[in-house]
């Protein structure tokens, strides 16, 4: 049995000029102890969906999906109570700016006991030596003492650590690191990549990391997700897709790679990805593309089979069939 099933998740926000779908039918499955994950552009859709998952989205959203369950139990029917016991315990989330997640009013030993307080029957002095021992797994320097600090007299890096720690506090079995790298230099990504591969695999948790860096996902996951403007338009197994990728968006952001360029000017993708206002017919992803037609313009893609990615596209590329017969 999946630990996560998600099938046809959409999140519609209500605007001033009328709803908005910033993530439409979304379908994503984990497995136990596995490493997801979602790639794309700002504003695909990827950090919405996984708020939409924890119910942290605000009230101008409406949150619809044909499945949502977690280990077999249907989250759309749970009352606010049964849901509690999941949110913040058995799924946890690292959000993608550390600094502005933390709350600059209380220390961060406060904050870090408090998801101890809230989720474990753990006395005031458990919960002391709990937030030690967190701290100390993550790396912290001097962890007693940082308990003790406020979130403004850490680096950047350190608040990313406590964010980890608090994430991690009650052994979760699924944990989702939404860009836990952003905003850090490049040798700090690299020790909280490590931190979290490590936990989670001392812990044997799954995780889903939503990254825009193909390079992360190559280097952590097992199955990545490939999402544009609210929509999945390709899912493959990592090992696959650097060599064979199914949809031209896929096919982009890896040629956009430094490590892939074989010289002179590096790839880019023209134009932005499309708003509310400014959603085209047929394919999104048709005013981008190099291989858009008529067809493209005018008419909604197919999803393809597995064997193609499952690609959102009139025309996927790396067809294995027609390989096969050349």
């Amino acid at each position: 049995m999946a630990l996560l099933s998600l099938h046809n998740l959409s999140v519609t926000f209500e605007t001033a000029s009328g709803p908005f779908k910033a993530v439409d039918g979304v379908d994503i499955t984990v497995e136990p102890g596995e490493v997801l994950g979602i790639v794309g552009e700002s504003g695909s859709g990827k950090s919405v969906a996984m708020l939409g998952l924890m119910g942290l989205l605000p009230p101008t959203a409406t949150v619809t999906a044909d499945e949502m369950s977690f280990e077999g139990r249907d989250m759309r029917t749970m009352s606010g109570r049964e849901r509690r016991k999941i949110i913040g315990r058995e799924i946890a989330m690292i959000f993608q700016e550390p600094v502005a997640s933390l709350n600059p009013c209380f220390t961060v030993g406060f904050q870090i006991k408090e998801a101890l307080r809230a989720h474990t029957d753990l006395d005031r002095k458990a919960r002391q030596r709990r937030a030690v021992e967190l701290l100390e797994l993550v790396g912290m320097p001097e962890p007693e003492r940082r308990l003790s600090a406020f979130p403004h007299q850490l680096s950047g890096g350190m608040s990313q650590r406590v964010m980890i720690a608090m994430a991690t506090a009650c052994n979760p079995k699924l944990l989702i690191a939404d860009e836990p790298t952003t905003a850090l230099d490049v040798t700090i990504q690299a020790q909280i990549l490590d931190l979290l591969l490590s936990l989670q695999k001392d812990h044997g948790m799954a995780m889903i990391l939503i990254t825009h860096d193909m390079g992360v996902i190559a280097e952590t996951a097992e199955r990545v997700i490939v999402q544009y403007a609210g929509q999945q338009v390709e899912r493959q197994p990592v090992s696959t897709l650097f060599d064979a990728p199914h949809h031209p968006y896929t096919s982009a952001l890896l040629s956009a790679i430094p490590e892939r360029s074989t010289g002179g000017r590096l790839p880019t993708i023209p134009g932005v990805v499309p708003g509310q206002g400014d959603r085209p017919d047929g394919c999104l992803f048709n005013p981008r593309c190099p291989k858009a037609d008529d067809r493209c313009r005018t008419i909604v893609p197919p999803r393809q089979s597995p064997a193609l990615g499952e690609a959102l596209c009139h025309y996927p590329m790396n067809d294995p069939a027609s390989v096969s017969a050349a």
